[in-house]
């Protein structure tokens, strides 16, 4: 009898992936407050969920998109083209409660465009959305060039990078926890999580058992270039500047945080908590080291290692898992 069989469930869930990186983050935290002068301090807390609320944002839909089987590379790239779009109508004059709805919308035409070369021309997702990536990017440089667009409405880019009360929680906060317990409950408790994980354990069964997988992944691909679009806005508010390179590499910390929170890359497997902890992990490491003044590179050097790690690790502990049983039955 193997080990599932035998042990409790309550165990088996301590001894999960996505739970021990919730241990290891808050063991991170822990020691990073004590070991990094100024890292506990309110001004840097702030920063830290500023920062680590982009990634967030977009890991949300990313969680979805992977957990099918599929990788949406070009959400930074839309997001630099949505702030660049943003830009460029304001510097045409219009006011910003149309500009903001036109990005938003903007950001679910990108995402329909993947989907669409995905699902309908089936097309692999690596290859498409590395494409787009480079198109994204390429016609944000065009809309915008080197140049940047500031000045944006005073009462926006305060409410983003104000705190609730005065206090160290940011404001934006409040929209990112709603949208962490919509996208939780719709992946974790309703039938279109359920045929997303169906999806990506056996994309011929989900289609035996009646579920239209290409139309999910489409609109997949479109709320995931929607919350990009969305992310874009937010970025170009809080720095109150709108710039073609916005979020530049930033989609290899969101592919990272996903894996890092237990979301196989092979689809199938993978919870929402377990990546909003992948998520405080990166950040906390990448915020911790920043104070050290260790430089952007060496940042990028610790993000690829631990998606290497993310991706290794798991593979190597399923292999040790399945020699376990092999001797356990011979």
């Amino acid at each position: 009898m193997s080990d599932t069989r035998t042990r409790p469930a309550w165990l088996s869930r301590l001894a999960s992936w996505d739970a021990a990186v919730i241990v290891i983050t808050v063991l991170v935290l822990v020691i990073a407050s004590g070991a990094v002068e100024n890292f506990g301090s309110s001004r840097n807390f702030t920063f830290l969920l500023l920062d680590l609320l982009p990634i967030a944002l977009i890991a949300l839909p990313m969680t979805f998109v992977i957990v099918t089987g599929e990788i949406d590379l070009s959400v930074a790239s839309t997001l630099g083209l949505t702030s660049a779009v943003m830009g460029d109508l304001w510097n045409r004059g219009l006011p910003i409660e149309t500009i903001i709805p036109l990005c938003l919308v903007l950001g679910a035409v990108l995402g329909a465009l993947n989907g669409f070369f995905v699902t309908v021309l089936k097309l692999p997702s690596l290859a498409v959305t590395i494409g787009t990536l480079a198109l994204y990017r390429g016609l944000a440089f065009v809309v915008l060039g080197d140049s940047a667009v500031a000045d944006f409405p005073r009462d926006y880019t305060s409410w983003v990078t104000g705190t609730i009360g005065g206090g160290a929680i940011p404001n934006l906060l409040i929209p990112l926890v709603v949208l962490a317990l919509v996208f939780g409950l719709v992946l974790h408790a309703t039938p279109i999580g359920r045929s997303v994980f169906a999806a990506g354990a056996s994309e011929q069964a989900a289609r035996f058992a009646g579920i239209r997988v290409a139309r999910l992944k489409f609109w997949l691909y479109v709320v995931s270039g929607l919350v990009a679009g969305l992310a874009g806005v937010l970025w170009t508010l809080r720095y109150s500047s709108a710039r073609a390179d916005n979020g530049l590499g930033m989609e290899l910390a969101v592919v990272a945080a996903v894996l890092l929170g237990g979301v196989s890359i092979f689809g199938g497997k993978g919870t929402l908590p377990g990546v909003l902890a992948g998520v405080v992990l990166l950040a906390t490491l990448q915020n911790a080291l920043r104070l050290q003044d260790v430089s952007n590179e060496a940042l990028n050097v610790v993000t690829g290692v631990l998606l290497i790690i993310s991706v290794l690790l798991p593979n190597i502990v399923i292999r040790f898992r399945a020699a376990l049983r092999r001797r356990a039955t011979t």
